[in-house]
C-alpha cells in the first residue's frame, strides 16, 4: 500500500475520467504502471503484475493533476492569519471588525477580502480611526488595487490619504510590505498552504507574488516543500535582475543539494507586468465610463509604448510575458504589445473584452489566463459598474469557441485556490439559488477540465494525477464544488492520501 511520500509504482483499480480517456475502449478499471515519474503503461486491472509500491484506487476516478494558473502565493498563504472581511456590508461594519480583531505578532490588524464597489457607505479616515483608534491597522481589498489604513497605519508606512485609502501601486507597496515577514514565517505558512492544495487535487501552480521569487522557492524546497510545481514570475522592476540570473521560461530553477522530492518542481515562469487597474476599484481601463463618473475610465497603469519595450526586453531575454489586462482598453492594448513584438504568454484575467478582439487573441496564439469564479463573485458589481460597457463580460466559450486555449486560475487570495470551484463555475455559472449568469458562456466539463490541467493520462506523460472519489463527468453544482479527492501524486510521488 502506497503511503503519503512515498513513490508509486502501480496505480490499481482506476478509472480514467479525464484527457486520456480517449484512448480507451471503456470505462472499466484499468491499472497504470508509472515509472521515472512518467506514466509507463496502461493496461485492464488484474492482467498485468503490479510494479513497485501499490496505490489501490478501489474503483476511483482519476483526471490529471489540477492546475491553478494564477496565485499570489504568499499573501494566499498568509490570509489565514489575517481577517476575513469577506462578509462586510458596509464600510462601518469592516471598521468595527477590525476595532474587536487581534494585533499580530508584529503589532499590526491586517484583515483582507473587503469589497466596497457595493458598500452603501464609503470608507473614510474618520470612520476607521474612531473604530481602530492608535493601533496600525490594515485592510486590504478582495482585488488586492486598494487598501483602507487608519492614521497610526498611514503614519507608520510614510504615506498620506485624505480617506486613508491607498490604490495601485501604493496598495501594491502595502501588499508588499505586509508580506515580507520573517522568510521562517512565510515558508512555513507556505507549506502548510501546499499541504492543503495537495488536498484538493493541485499538482501545479504560478505564483505571481510580488517579490524576488528565484531565491524564495529553492529555500522552500530546501526546507521540505515538495507539495506540487511551481512557476514562478519575475516583475518589471526585478527585470534586469532577472536577466542577469540568466532566468528563462521552462528552465528547472534548483539550488544545489535539492533534496530528491524537491528535484525538478521549480521553474521560471513569466514577466507579470500589470497594466491597468481592476473592476473593485474601478480602475480598470474601459472604453466607457464608469456610471456616477463621467471622467473615469480606469487607468492604463502602464503606457502602451512603454508595454511594448517591456515585451520586447523579456522576449529578446528568453522570458514569457503574462500581463494583466481586466478592462477592454487594456486588453486591446495588450493585444497590440503582442502583435508588435511577437511576444508569447498570456493575458491575465481579461474580465472584459471587445468582440473584435476575439479573433486577435486566437490568431497571435496568446493563452487567455482567466478566473471563472470571479464572474460569479463580481456578477452585482458588474450590474452596477460596468452596465454602460458594450464589450463582452467574463468571456469563456466565446473565447474558446474561437480557438484560444484557456487557463483556469483562482487569483488566490481573492478567491478560495481550488479548481473545482473554477471548473464548477465555468460549468455551472452560479453558486447560489440564482439563475446561471450568462449561461451561453458556460463550457462542458471536458472544455473545463482540460483548462485546469497540463498533461493527460497517457503513456508519457507525467504521473501528475488526481484521484477522486465520484465520477467529476456526472457530478454538479456543490458535489463538483466539493469533490472528494482521495490521492494526488506529483511525478508518481503521493502528495495527498484521505
Amino acid at each position: 500500500m502506497s503511503h503519503e511520500g512515498e513513490l508509486a509504482g502501480t496505480i490499481t483499480a482506476v478509472r480514467i475520467a479525464g484527457p486520456g480517456s480517449e484512448f480507451l475502449m471503456d470505462d472499466e478499471p484499468v491499472d497504470v504502471f508509472l515509472e521515472d515519474g512518467v506514466i509507463a503503461d496502461i493496461a485492464p486491472t488484474g492482467v498485468l503484475p503490479p510494479r513497485g509500491a501499490v496505490l489501490d484506487a478501489a474503483g476511483a476516478w482519476a483526471v490529471p493533476g489540477l492546475w491553478d494558473n494564477h496565485v499570489h502565493t504568499v499573501q494566499w498563504a498568509l490570509a489565514a492569519e489575517r481577517v476575513d472581511l469577506g462578509a462586510a456590508r458596509t464600510a462601518a461594519e469592516a471598521a468595527a471588525v477590525m476595532g474587536r480583531a487581534a494585533p499580530l505578532s508584529d503589532g499590526r490588524r491586517v484583515g483582507a477580502g473587503f469589497r466596497d464597489a457595493l458598500w452603501s457607505d464609503a470608507p473614510t479616515l474618520s470612520l476607521l480611526d474612531s473604530a481602530t483608534g492608535t493601533v496600525p491597522t490594515y485592510l486590504i481589498n478582495a482585488d488586492v488595487h486598494s487598501t483602507w489604513l487608519n492614521s497610526a497605519a498611514l503614519r507608520r508606512e510614510g504615506f498620506t490619504s485624505p480617506d486613508g485609502m491607498l490604490r495601485e501601486e501604493d496598495a501594491f507597496e502595502i501588499s508588499r510590505r505586509l508580506n515580507a515577514v520573517d522568510p521562517a514565517r512565510s515558508d512555513r505558512a507556505v507549506i502548510a498552504a501546499g499541504a492543503r492544495a495537495a488536498a484538493r487535487g493541485v499538482t501545479g501552480l504560478v505564483d505571481f507574488d510580488m517579490a524576488w521569487n528565484a531565491d524564495a522557492w529553492p529555500r522552500r524546497i530546501a526546507d521540505g516543500f515538495a507539495a506540487h510545481r511551481v512557476e514562478f514570475a519575475v516583475y518589471p522592476f526585478d527585470l534586469e535582475r532577472a536577466i542577469t540570473a540568466g532566468l528563462r521560461t521552462g528552465d528547472t530553477h534548483e539550488w544545489p543539494g535539492t533534496p530528491d522530492a524537491g528535484r525538478g518542481l521549480i521553474r521560471v515562469g513569466a514577466l507579470k507586468i500589470i497594466s491597468d487597474g481592476s473592476l473593485g476599484t474601478r480602475t480598470a481601463a474601459c472604453s466607457h465610463a464608469y456610471p456616477g463618473d463621467p471622467e473615469n475610465f480606469g487607468v492604463l497603469t502602464v503606457p502602451p509604448a512603454e508595454l511594448t519595450d517591456l515585451l520586447t526586453t523579456a522576449t529578446g531575454a528568453g522570458l514569457a510575458v503574462a500581463v494583466h489586462a481586466i478592462g477592454d482598453r487594456a486588453v486591446t492594448a495588450a493585444l497590440d504589445a503582442f502583435t508588435t513584438t511577437g511576444a508569447v504568454g498570456t493575458i491575465e484575467h481579461a474580465q472584459l473584452v471587445r468582440h473584435a478582439d476575439l479573433a486577435r487573441f486566437a490568431r497571435l496564439g496568446v493563452i487567455a489566463s482567466v478566473q471563472p469564479q470571479h464572474a460569479l463573485d463580481d456578477r452585482d458589481v458588474v450590474g452596477t459598474h460596468w452596465a454602460l460597457q458594450t464589450s463582452i463580460g467574463y468571456p469563456l466559450r466565446a473565447l474558446h469557441d474561437v480557438g484560444v486555449e484557456l487557463r483556469f486560475g483562482s487569483d488566490a487570495p481573492v478567491a478560495p485556490l481550488d479548481p473545482w470551484h473554477a471548473i464548477a463555475a465555468a460549468v455551472e455559472r452560479t453558486d447560489d439559488d440564482r439563475t446561471p449568469w450568462h449561461p451561453e458562456e458556460a463550457l462542458g466539463f471536458g472544455d473545463a477540465l482540460r483548462a485546469s490541467v497540463r498533461t493527460s493520462l497517457r503513456p508519457g506523460e507525467a504521473a501528475d494525477i488526481a484521484l477522486c472519489g465520484t465520477d467529476p463527468r456526472t457530478a454538479a453544482g456543490d458535489a463538483l464544488r466539493t469533490m472528494p479527492v482521495v490521492a494526488t501524486l506529483v511525478g508518481g510521488r503521493v502528495t495527498h492520501r484521505a
